[in-house]
């Protein structure tokens, strides 16, 4: 597995205070983009919230993911949260160190009072200290949310003082995109008053679930009810005790929201949405908690055409930090189809550029402020596939093509606009985790033949 070391360096560290008027919750900021460009510690919002716990306990949620590894729990992560400003909001953003939950707290206008936010992403400092503040914390006295440095700091700041340097997987840069292209394949399958969601969740079973079928819940009534096997409506559930973090909040929850793909598989992702006063609470899970995100291979068709890179540059000049984008109106100014804006939209999103909000059935802009496109240069399968291209290793034949890996020739066959392969991994999981690198191959030599067809 590649990793880097990612260098947060904060101004201080982030510290919920008390004040004469209330509480001070101050989150520290490291470097990151905004309108502006660069920025070693940007400053995104200075306000007071209407639900103070509940903003308390729904951060405390994402910085639980942030350190959690579901899988094989050793080495626990420790990358800090996202931080998002988006004009009318703020997203708070982790993914867990397995690389199999995503999680985002989206405190919304009326969760902020109405006050807007700056534009940009960065990360902000979740350290022990102030979980254990912010776990203490009790009734509604007023809380001052500031994300970034105070009014007298942003220029007097003399330099970092508090440095974070964590592991960053390639697989957490990878999940990051696939959770995205995932999210925007759902569909609301359910919804729950809070007292149903507060029931059906305490119902679960906390211990791991390692090795066992996933379960699928699906509507009856009010509440949710297990079902032995994937249908119309249903929603799998896969790694039960992985929705733990949202415990967080239940006293609170006003209802909960289940989205999930059209079942076609033995598993499924999903995403688990609590909403609360002003804000939602949402826990995405890959199809199971022994596989993070990162292999689901979701993006590769995107990333494996040029015109995608080339129109995802235009696209990504259009964005304006904006919370929803709309690809009908991104094609409009680009001169592009909706289908090539979403596949640029996805490209862009394994740069981190964009992510996919379920409840609005949107995407929205933000920058990753790290590394991101390692994501595509060191995903297995694309790299491996380009290499076949490059050692001629495709022989074109109509619909069929034939593949040289290695001592094996796999045949590749195109229907509909769909290839399958004769390959181990298309008979294994037949294109639901994305296509083998025998069909990108196929695909990227297609490509490049129709380009030499048209230069001539």
């Amino acid at each position: 597995m590649t990793r880097s070391v990612q260098a947060l360096a904060y101004a201080r560290p982030s510290a919920l205070e008390s004040t004469g008027s209330g509480r001070l919750l101050g989150l520290e900021t490291a470097g990151g983009l905004t309108p502006r460009g660069a920025e070693a510690h940007p400053r995104f919002f200075s306000g007071f919230l209407a639900s103070p716990q509940v903003a308390a306990r729904g951060l405390l949620a994402v910085a639980d993911v942030a350190a959690a590894r579901y899988h094989q729990r050793i080495r626990p992560g420790s990358l800090d949260p996202v931080v998002t400003g988006n004009g009318d909001r703020l997203r708070f953003e982790s993914f867990s160190g397995c690389g199999g939950v995503y999680a985002r707290l989206d405190v919304l206008a009326e969760g902020l009072g109405g006050a807007e936010t700056g534009h940009g992403t960065t990360n902000v400092d979740v350290n022990d200290p102030l979980r254990e503040a912010l776990s203490r914390m009790a009734g509604d006295d007023p809380l001052h949310l500031r994300v970034g440095p105070g009014e007298m700091a942003v220029t007097t700041l003399g330099g970092a003082v508090v440095e974070k340097k964590v592991p960053l997987p390639d697989r957490w840069l990878r999940g990051f995109a696939e959770a995205q292209v995932a999210s925007a394949r759902f569909d609301l399958r359910a919804e729950l008053t809070g007292a149903e969601a507060v029931r059906f969740l305490r119902s679960l079973p906390r211990a791991r679930s390692r090795g066992r079928a996933p379960l699928w819940v699906i509507q009856s009534g009010r509440t949710l009810r297990p079902t032995t096997r994937p249908g119309p409506g249903a929603v799998c559930l896969p790694g039960p005790d992985r929705l733990a973090a949202l415990e967080r909040v239940l006293r609170h929850a006003t209802g909960l929201r289940v989205y999930g793909p059209v079942p076609d598989g033995p598993a499924a992702s999903s995403a688990w949405e609590v909403t609360l006063p002003g804000m939602r609470l949402t826990l995405t899970l890959s199809p199971d908690p022994a596989r993070g995100f990162s292999g689901e291979g979701g993006v590769l068709e995107a990333l494996a055409t040029e015109e995608a890179a080339r129109d995802a540059e235009l696209v990504a000049v259009l964005l304006a930090w904006d919370p929803r984008i709309d690809p009908a109106d991104l094609a409009a100014q680009a001169g592009l189809t909706v289908e090539r804006v979403r596949a640029a939209l996805t490209r862009l999103g394994t740069a981190g550029r964009v992510g996919y909000d379920v409840a609005d059935a949107a995407y929205f802009h933000r920058e990753l402020p790290y590394d991101a496109d390692r994501a595509e240069r060191h995903n297995p399968r694309l790299v491996a596939a380009r290499q076949l291209v490059t050692e001629g290793a495709v022989t074109l034949d109509g619909d069929l093509a034939t593949v040289l890996s290695g001592e094996r020739r796999y045949r590749v066959r195109q229907a509909d606009g769909v290839l399958s392969c004769t390959c181990r991994w298309w008979a294994d999981h037949r294109g639901r985790r994305g296509p083998c690198k025998h069909a990108l191959a196929v695909r990227m030599a297609r490509r490049g033949a129709v380009l030499v067809e048209a230069g001539r």
